[in-house]
């Protein structure tokens, strides 16, 4: 049985989610999505290979909605119609492990030591060309998957300023679009923001937010949701 199509508040919300689901998709083809509808606003929550990290799309809803469900995205992004501004909402999946377990939903404070968007784009850049350059000037034979596996922790895992933020995450979000520079205002105080709640971190933006469990903290989990 498959729920009420889902109404956006406007044309501009279905497009952006339909951005974010084609973004997941690129990533893994095979991708689901587990979407939590509570009032007027839809979070849709999905885990890129590679990142390690819980990516977080919200959407403004034109029609209350009550919703718990895990779904192909592929199938999801399929339903939107950017046009009329809705969604169908397609039949539920056996999810993945991370989807059973998500960051808690309040309590979420915020941590000082984030640069602004050029900063954080820029030590993106930068981990991405030292990656490419050092697993480039491997010699073939040591070219293995364990090798490039323990230069990409090296690199991922350093922090973006002064926080406890890897730059892996940082990375994700701008891999998923949401470090776009038009999504942020001019002035003091502009940029992404840097949360915590309890073990989790979450780098939040206009279009989105990554989050994650500090290091040390774990594998991904947390009390089920």
């Amino acid at each position: 049985m498959t729920a009420s199509p889902l109404r956006f508040a406007d044309a501009g919300e279905a497009a952006d989610l339909a951005a974010f689901l084609a973004r997941l998709i690129h990533y893994d083809k095979a991708a689901a999505v587990r979407l939590q509808a509570g009032g007027g606003a839809l979070a849709v929550f999905g885990r890129p290979p590679s990142f390690e990290v819980l990516a977080i799309r919200a959407a403004r809803l034109a029609e209350p909605a009550e919703l718990d469900v895990t779904v192909s995205a592929g199938e999801l992004l399929e339903g939107i119609d950017e046009s009329a501004g809705r969604a169908t909402v397609p039949g539920a999946v056996t999810g993945p492990p991370w989807a059973g377990v998500l960051p808690p939903r309040g309590g979420w404070q915020q941590l000082p030591g984030l640069p602004g968007l050029d900063a954080v784009r820029r030590a993106v850049g930068i981990a991405v060309g030292e990656f490419r350059s050092r697993t480039e000037e491997l010699d073939p034979e040591k070219r293995t998957r364990a090798e490039l596996d323990r230069i990409g922790r090296e690199i991922w895992s350093r922090p973006v300023g002064d926080t406890e933020l890897p730059v892996r995450a940082a990375h994700a979000a701008q891999a998923l679009g949401f470090l776009r520079p038009a999504a942020f205002e001019t002035g003091p105080g502009s940029g992404p923001t840097l949360l915590a709640s309890g073990a989790w971190l979450r780098l939040r933006t206009p279009y989105g937010s990554i989050a994650l469990r500090r290091a040390g903290a774990g594998a991904l989990s947390v009390t089920p949701t």
